[in-house]
Parts: C-alpha cells; structure tokens; sequence
C-alpha cells in the first residue's frame, strides 16, 4: 500500500468538504482504495488528507492531477489557502 499525503490551510471546512466531494469520481478511477480526513484538535482550517493507493505510480499520477487540474485553478478547489504540501509514502515493517 501507498498513500498520498496531503495537508493544508483551508478557508472553511464546509466550502473544502463540499468540493472534495465533486472530486469523488476521480479519486476512484485514480485507483484510490481509501481515504482518510483529519483536523488537528487546535485548528480548525487545517486538513490532513491520506489517499491510499495500491501503487506508487498511481500516487503520482493523482498527485499531478491534483497539482494541474484542482489546485491551479481556484475555481477546482474552493476553500483552499495556501499551497498544498504532499509527500508519497509506502508502509514499511520493523
């Protein structure tokens, strides 16, 4: 498993919720097998994002339709402030 780590600044968590839902579709034909959205307790227009993906490749590949198609344009991504920081990350075992 891979997941796509995402975390940023929103404006509001109603406006952000409603347009990562219209993206729905997407992230299933991007291969997403589950996804998790997390607040940190002390900030309420901060999101943490987890995409889990079967491959790297297909992480990648949402990662840059996210850069190109969602957040370049505000229209795509209300809701959003600042720029998005992303890592991919494999599971490992000790």
């Amino acid at each position: 498993m891979v997941t796509l780590h995402i975390q940023h600044s929103i404006t509001d968590f109603d406006t952000w919720t409603s347009a990562f839902q219209r993206f729905g579709d997407a992230r299933s034909n991007a291969g997403v097998r589950a996804e998790r959205i997390q607040r940190p307790v002390d900030d309420p227009k901060y999101v943490v994002i987890d995409l889990d993906f079967d491959t790297a490749g297909e992480a990648r590949s949402f990662q840059a339709f996210l850069t190109t198609q969602v957040w370049a344009n505000p229209k795509n991504s209300p809701g959003l402030a600042g720029t998005p920081a992303t890592m991919i990350l494999e599971l490992s075992t000790l």
